[in-house]
């Protein structure tokens, strides 16, 4: 199950958020070489890693093995604060009904075309917007998703043009939040909805036992 973590319910999540920063080092940093990020604590934190930020943490007994992490774009945030460029056609777009979604991951023990992490995540995603009522998501992203995003039925449009940025072929763009997309998203690895551990189970601590659901 998908566990969403924002500032009302951080202080029940404190061990699974180390965890998360440290893993987003091990991959940002040691797999993917974006040494900008390096940090001698082996935490990959951000400016953006405030109290405005909610994560969606994949746990499995108590370990985390997926996650992402969302930013409202009514405050400061990566698009508009790091790579306004990368909006130079359509702009930065803001709302209160548009969201920022950067750092998606997943283990490499939990990777491969068998492993339903990822969709999970990405799942969960969807569906947590729409149960707040969010009409987008904007993302800086490398442009090799965007074939990956349009296979599963997403609407994405670019809001500027590619650019290199470190190597890395990036674009900014705009992703509709749809019932459709979320449906797709689950049936492309035959997941079972909904993926996300309602509120008031998440209440409790992590480690305390709680009802399977589906």
């Amino acid at each position: 199950m998908i566990h969403v973590i924002d500032a009302e319910n951080r202080h029940l999540y404190g061990a699974e958020l180390e965890q998360h920063f440290r893993i987003r080092h091990q991959i940002y940093v040691g797999e993917r070489k974006w040494m900008a990020l390096e940090r001698p604590d082996g935490r990959e934190v951000d400016q953006f890693d405030n109290e405005d930020a909610s994560y969606l943490l994949a746990l499995e007994n108590g370990r985390v093995i997926g996650g992402t992490r969302l930013v409202p774009t009514t405050s400061p945030h990566l698009m508009s604060d790091v790579f306004p460029f990368l909006a130079d056609v359509r702009g930065i777009q803001r709302g209160s009904d548009i969201v920022e979604w950067t750092r998606i991951f997943v283990v490499p023990e939990r990777r491969g075309s068998d492993s339903k992490v990822l969709h999970t995540v990405l799942a969960g995603m969807f569906e947590h917007c729409l149960a707040q009522n969010i009409a987008a998501i904007t993302v800086v992203m490398e442009t090799w998703w965007m074939p990956r995003f349009l296979e599963l039925g997403w609407e994405v449009r670019p809001l500027g043009l590619p650019t290199m940025i470190d190597g890395m072929n990036c674009v900014g763009t705009i992703i509709t939040v749809s019932e459709r997309a979320y449906r797709r998203t689950l049936a492309f690895k035959d997941i079972e909805g909904p993926v996300i551990l309602p509120r008031r189970a998440a209440s409790r601590a992590p480690g305390e036992r709680r009802i399977s659901h589906g």
